[in-house]
């Protein structure tokens, strides 16, 4: 494994609003990815996700940590999903700053 996968997404709502809106809007994100990606461990900690994944018959595990201003994600990939990550992180940050859209 190389470097690892990482994105962050700016944010004006606080730790606590946003954990709350990550944590309901990455149910809505699994099931429109679920034919791609398999959640195999998902675990919150205060204002930290961390997770495992599978895809592409391959495993990864990373976190998610909800700071005062930004969300910041890193995964561990292995070569095959570092390729389709890099490939995809607009889009993994588009899904993430629309759930954290002040509303």
């Amino acid at each position: 494994m190389g470097q690892p996968f990482t994105a962050s997404i700016p944010h004006r709502l606080g730790k606590a609003e946003a954990t709350r809106r990550l944590q309901a809007g990455l149910t809505g994100v699994r099931d429109r990815f679920s034919r791609h990606i398999s959640i195999l461990e998902e675990t919150w900690t205060g204002e930290q996700l961390d997770f495992r994944i599978a895809a592409l018959g391959q495993t990864a595990s990373g976190k998610l940590q909800v700071a005062d201003d930004a969300v910041h994600l890193s995964v561990e990939l292995p070569f095959m999903l570092d390729l389709v990550a890099r490939k995809a992180k607009d889009l993994i940050q588009k899904q993430g700053r629309l759930m954290l859209e002040k509303k």
